[in-house]
């Protein structure tokens, strides 16, 4: 079951055959519209001439990346320290996982093993560790024991409350709502 986000379908495709473009655009999902973040990988991919590779973007001239991170339009709403972020994830994933992102969840013996990999990456905090967790469970059908259960509420069935529960524009409006109420409870409360 491939990911299927309402944006290019170029863009899909390299979400669903690069790990690593996965990751970049989870970390993107910040502050800018999530139709912006999962696009990006495809965009800096191609204003870096080749395939995304952590250990190329890893060694990058960090101010050069910073460049291709600005240019019209920029890949996020805070492209000098996206471009660090990026660049601090493909750092860590060189370093504990040889370059190879799908390293990350491909043999995470347990949910709770699999939240832990994901949260210790460099800008996966608690929540957007859970929501990657679902994001792999429910998309990409990575699925150890437990993995509901380690993405919390976001792993339930039927939700619609991240991008793990997007499958088209409808599904997107039902988490844009889901959000909004959040927002909205949060401000009141």
């Amino acid at each position: 079951m491939p990911i299927s986000l309402p944006i290019d379908a170029g863009a899909n495709a390299l979400l669903n055959r690069s790990p690593l473009a996965l990751l970049i655009a989870m970390l993107l999902d910040q502050q800018i519209p999530l139709e912006r973040a999962f696009a990006a990988p495809a965009e800096l991919e191609r204003r870096l001439g080749s395939d995304l590779d952590a250990e190329a973007i890893a060694d990058y001239d960090p101010e050069t990346l910073i460049k291709l991170f600005g240019e019209k339009p920029a890949l996020h709403r805070f492209p000098k320290s996206m471009a660090a972020r990026v660049q601090s994830l493909c750092r860590a994933l060189v370093e504990r996982y040889d370059g190879d992102a799908e390293a990350v969840w491909r043999d995470a013996a347990s949910g709770r093993e699999l939240y832990r990999r994901v949260a210790e990456l460099p800008g996966f905090g608690d929540q957007k560790a859970k929501i990657f967790v679902a994001l792999l469970g429910k998309g990409l059908g990575v699925r150890p024991a437990g993995w509901r259960e380690a993405a919390g509420a976001y792993g339930e069935e039927g939700s619609h409350r991240s991008v793990a529960d997007i499958v088209d524009d409808e599904s997107l409006g039902l988490v844009r709502a889901y959000k909004q109420q959040m927002k909205a409870a949060a401000k009141a409360g």
